[in-house]
């Protein structure tokens, strides 16, 4: 019997039954992929039944996944997909007839198409995977470098905490700071409060001041106004007052020029005992700066009548009281000293007995200079001023004392032993020059200064009865000037002697002995000398014996020369010094009536 194919699709035979669909394995070499990734592949759905679709792998964020998991080497970001289960098939048969080639045909194209769709879903899934492993590897390459940190971190944690206790302790002291200015601040808030309170009452008497103030204040310019109209009077009578002393010294000049004599001034040295004391029997009138009484009380030679007092008065150029200060002296020989730098050679020397203050009249103290200083000081101080007037002047100082009719060289550095031998000679223009003498350029008074310390350094002085420090020669300090003046062609040359004679003595008073008893006897020969130099001078006897000694003859020039000449006599105020005094100021009587002639300046 021949049998007939019949269509499937035909309505006159009824349809095989739908073959039982079984789960085929996929290939092996197809689930390498899948296997290497641990994953479980998902079942194929039943024949006739709709394929679930496998959900999408995310990309990005991956979820980081913990130490654990990535140790075990399973993956963690990834959402597995389920395996669908398969789907029931309806009741039927599941089964092709064998001669039914055409459906088994499409059976398996259905499961070619199937498998197909399984391993596209396969490989995209083995593409996840290959993503996920290499974020996988960068993420545990992050976690390895920040485990590295980690530990550097840990490492550094010891160290930190040293630091978090000392900023502890810092924290502690700062709180225990706060708590101390919380303190103080409560404190001085309270303060504050009363100082606002006190500043309010201050206020108030601060109103009321500045009201009186401006009282006082259009009062005080009133009364200022006539202070100052009565101090411009004042400066204009001082003024006027100054010009008429000026005046009166100047005219005094001119008349002790016109007269030639030698003027002289008496100072009186206070007691070393009482500064301020009186000294009755040394009389200074107060009205008359230029009078100096000696009285002294003598009993009677009957005995009939009480004790008689008997004056010796005198009259001088100037006479100082026991309380004149240096500058007071200088004041009155400026002028003179002022002559050096016109032309005139100036001579000024101080005379009296030992310990009458000659030496601190012609030095002074370093707080009280004397003569010497304070000349030299004004010299350079006018040849300055005279600089801008187109003059210009140079000075030589020299130093040279008389001890025992010997001259010595003050200014000597050398040795003692190896002095050279000075002599008095003339030099061919009538003055007086000493041989192998130091005489020293100087530029300015320092220099002068430090040349007076020199010379006082080696200048003889011994301790006496009458004096603990007493000057055992003669000293000339002699300070040679040449000016010259280019604009008008002129020039000028003179000297400035100043000189500390040593004071006269008694053998009774000083008791000297020895060296001590020869210094004196030279000393009162050549200030004997001195004296009948001088009565040689008065009675203008025609030969003047100024060779009798080497005082009278280094100062020949001064005392009948061409010279301005000033006598300082200085008298002590002890009662027991009377005498001396005496002596001293009859000495200076003479010298002021000796007439020497009028000096002219020498100028070219």
């Amino acid at each position: 019997m021949t049998s007939k194919r019949v269509h499937p699709g035909s309505t006159d035979v009824d349809p095989q039954p739908a073959q039982k669909i079984r789960r085929v394995e996929p290939e092996p070499q197809r689930m390498v992929a899948a296997s290497a990734a641990g994953v479980k592949r998902p079942v194929a759905p039943a024949i006739g039944v709709k394929k679930p679709v496998a959900a999408p792998v995310p990309r990005h964020p991956v979820r980081r996944p913990t130490a654990a998991a990535t140790v075990a080497g399973v993956p963690t970001g990834i959402n597995k997909q389920r395996v669908a289960p398969a789907a029931k098939v309806g009741t039927g048969p599941t089964k092709r007839a064998p001669w039914d080639l055409k459906g088994k045909y499409s059976d398996l194209e259905v499961k070619v198409q199937n498998y197909q769709s399984r391993l596209k879903g396969a490989n995209q899934e083995n593409e996840g995977l290959k993503d996920f492993m290499s974020r996988a590897k960068e993420d545990i390459s992050k976690l390895e470098n920040e485990l590295d940190s980690v530990k550097l971190q840990l490492k550094e944690v010891p160290g930190l905490k040293k630091q978090l206790e000392r900023v502890s302790e810092q924290l502690e002291h700062v709180s225990q700071q706060r708590d101390t200015l919380e303190k103080d601040f409560s404190s001085t808030s309270d303060k504050l409060k009363s100082v606002t309170t006190l500043k309010d009452c201050l206020t108030s008497e601060l109103h009321d001041a500045q009201s009186h103030l401006s009282i006082c204040r259009s009062s005080l310019e009133h009364k200022e106004e006539a202070l100052r109209k009565a101090q411009e009077l004042i400066r204009q009578m001082e003024e006027d007052l100054y010009n008429g002393e000026m005046e009166r010294r100047r005219l005094h000049n001119t008349v002790q020029e016109l007269k030639g004599n030698i003027r002289v001034f008496c100072r009186v040295r206070p007691l070393l005992s009482n500064v301020e004391a009186d000294i009755p029997h040394i009389q200074l009138p107060t009205h008359d700066a230029k009078a100096v009484v000696l009285a002294k009380s003598e009993e009677s030679h009957t005995g009939r009548s009480g004790d008689t007092q008997k004056n010796y008065s005198f009259s001088f150029d100037h006479v100082f009281g026991p309380r004149a200060s240096q500058q007071e002296v200088f004041e009155e020989m400026s002028l003179l000293v002022q002559s050096a730098l016109d032309g005139y050679n100036v001579c000024c020397f101080a005379y009296g007995q030992t310990g009458s203050g000659k030496t601190y009249t012609m030095e002074g103290s370093e707080e009280e200079p004397g003569v010497i200083p304070r000349a030299v000081q004004q010299i350079f101080k006018a040849a300055k001023a005279l600089e801008s007037k187109g003059w210009e002047y140079s000075f030589t100082a020299s130093f040279v004392e008389i001890y025992n009719e010997t001259l010595r060289d003050l200014l000597f550095k050398g040795k003692a032993n190896k002095r050279p031998e000075h002599e008095i000679k003339k030099t061919s223009s009538s003055g007086i020059t000493v041989t192998n003498l130091t005489y020293q350029s100087v530029t300015c008074e320092d220099q002068v200064h430090g040349l007076i310390e020199l010379a006082n350094q080696n200048r003889s002085t011994a301790k006496t009865n009458m004096n603990d420090q007493s000057s055992r020669s003669h000293s000339v300090f002699q300070l040679d000037i040449e000016g010259k003046n280019s604009d008008r062609g002129t020039k000028c040359k003179s000297s400035l002697c100043l000189v500390d004679l040593a004071g006269s003595e008694r053998v009774q008073k000083s008791q000297s002995q020895g060296e001590r008893f020869k210094e004196m006897t030279a000393i009162n020969s050549s200030l004997t000398n001195l004296g009948i130099v001088i009565s040689a001078l008065a009675s203008k006897e025609s030969h003047i014996p100024y060779r009798n000694s080497k005082l009278t003859y280094l100062l020949q020039h001064c005392l009948g020369g061409n010279s301005k000449t000033l006598m300082f006599v200085n008298i002590a105020a002890e009662m027991d010094s009377f005498s001396e005094s005496l002596n001293s100021l009859r000495f200076a009587s003479k010298v002021n009536d000796c007439v020497i002639g009028t000096a002219s300046a020498n100028r070219k």
